[in-house]
């Protein structure tokens, strides 16, 4: 996934297809999840919205993003 594709994405779609995104939005206080405004929210608006610089915000949830997928992979 690229960062351009990524931030783009809902959240909601976000945490859908990486259900290990949901702690970095819960860790960093953002209600996300269950929000009935994630569907509608770009990653960089939430961001927007919660005062959370993008870049640090996309870096962690690529980290969650790359964790997942390595532990799918051994398997």
């Amino acid at each position: 996934m690229q960062e351009s594709q990524l931030i783009d994405l809902s959240v909601a779609e976000i945490m859908s297809r990486w259900p290990s995104t949901i702690r970095v939005f819960i860790a960093g206080s953002m209600h996300c999840v269950g929000c009935p405004i994630s569907p509608f929210h770009t990653l960089a608006e939430a961001a927007e919205e919660h005062g959370r610089p993008l870049p640090g915000l996309l870096a962690e949830v690529l980290d969650a993003i790359g964790t997942a997928e390595a532990t799918d992979s051994r398997a």
